[in-house]
């Protein structure tokens, strides 16, 4: 029934964009794009449940989030790019159907392998469904309100991201694990049927292309665009602090003075909350053309966050300060990213957003993988000389690349106005 009914509803090209989008419109992005990536995540606190039910060791269920992240690689390089070949509502449908029986299995299946199977397909159309969403409301909104359109949307997919863990450890602690799966089926379901009668179809504006050919485009995008490049590698800068604060956390907390509970520690997530609703505000600055302004900011919000994270052993209220102030840089760098990229390239977004994500997922392994090193050697200190000097990096990089970075930005929003008149 919905793809059918594709073909009765108007198609929207994407330089036909004349009226700004509505809040409604808007708001409904951002929470389809929470509730689309919290399935990526909802396993991380389930662990040891499934470790149990399955009877499997704690370090082979590892896997299952391993599957999740491998699907969500494979999910940017080989599904998101169709988004600029498809018309991307019928897209989103197919891949939420998809992630409905995915998690519809996993809520009943007790083969290991079946499991393991379920969740890389959640992985890879929760991630699909993400950045399908992103794309399509970057697309669907005039260049001038594509900042805030874009970091509203963003805002949406951090709070999913941050809320998942806390849903998924309630709803486990009542129900049990597997009604986690079900009722993220059961919301997913509610979710095709609001798409499929608000969304209208949204052709491609590029000229068609086979698909060996769309995905080496990808390659071309990575070594000619500038913008992306130089975004792409604030990006993996950012994320890899990020990774490198939250890997390393849980070992500071779960050890005297705090000895907090795993479920105690999950809440420190929620303060990031307000850290990703002001960073949305980035987006207005970045229509404004103050993009570089924003970014230069938020990275030396980076650096203080750090100074007060490091005194998080002698007051938990520096914790609670430093998240607010590192959430709150990072995703406004974030957002600052996604709005260039895609007033850049306006027919590929799907293309640019899986490219620019690729940075994101290289950024957060690295910082994952140094953070837990560091902290074994040189403890809570280490982590946070780390951290500052990543930020550091990252604002000495941001730094090298100012000159030429606004006169190319300057243009590529020039051109995206013109092909939209």
């Amino acid at each position: 029934m919905p793809l059918d009914h594709c073909h009765s509803l108007p198609t929207l090209p994407s330089d036909a964009i004349n009226t700004p989008m509505s809040r409604g419109l808007i708001g409904l992005f951002a929470c389809a794009s929470g509730l689309s990536v919290a399935n990526v995540y909802y396993a991380q606190p389930l662990l040891d449940q499934v470790a149990a039910d399955f009877a499997i060791s704690p370090a082979a269920v590892g896997g299952v989030m391993t599957a999740t992240q491998v699907g969500s690689v494979l999910a940017l390089l080989l599904i998101v790019p169709l988004g600029d070949q498809m018309d991307r509502r019928a897209l989103m449908l197919m891949q939420i159907v998809a992630l409905i029986g995915g998690l519809f299995c996993v809520s009943l299946t007790h083969s290991p392998a079946l499991m393991l199977l379920s969740m890389l397909v959640i992985g890879l159309m929760g991630t699909a469904m993400t950045q399908g969403l992103i794309a399509y409301a970057a697309t669907a909104c005039l260049p001038q309100e594509r900042g805030r359109v874009v970091g509203t949307v963003q805002g949406g997919v951090v709070i999913g991201l941050l809320l998942s863990r806390v849903t998924a450890g309630l709803i486990a602690d009542v129900a049990g694990w597997r009604w986690v799966y079900l009722g993220a089926s059961l919301a997913m379901m509610a979710l095709a049927l609001t798409l499929c009668k608000t969304l209208v179809p949204q052709r491609p504006s590029g000229a068609p292309m086979a698909y060996p050919k769309l995905l080496a485009s990808m390659f071309t995008l990575l070594k000619h665009d500038r913008i992306l490049q130089i975004r792409g590698m604030l990006a993996l800068f950012i994320f890899a602090v990020l990774s490198i604060f939250w890997s390393a956390l849980v070992f500071l907390l779960t050890h005297p003075p705090y000895s907090f509970s795993h479920t105690t520690i999950g809440t420190f997530g929620l303060v990031g909350v307000v850290g990703a609703l002001a960073a949305a505000r980035a987006g207005i600055l970045a229509d404004r053309g103050l993009g570089q302004w924003t970014t230069g900011v938020s990275l030396a919000l980076l650096m203080l966050a750090w100074l007060m994270l490091w005194l998080t052993p002698y007051s938990i209220a520096w914790l609670v300060i430093g998240v607010v102030i590192l959430d709150l840089g990072a995703q406004a760098i974030h957002v600052t990213n996604q709005s260039m990229i895609f007033s850049a390239r306006p027919g590929s977004h799907s293309r640019v957003v899986g490219c620019y994500m690729l940075f994101y997922a290289v950024g957060s392994g690295l910082g994952a993988l140094a953070s837990t090193s560091l902290y074994a050697m040189y403890g809570w200190t280490g982590v946070c000389v780390l951290g500052g000097g990543v930020s550091l990096a990252a604002l000495f990089f941001w730094g090298l690349t100012l000159r030429c970075m606004p006169a190319v930005h300057k243009n590529s929003i020039q051109l995206a106005v013109r092909g939209t008149t």
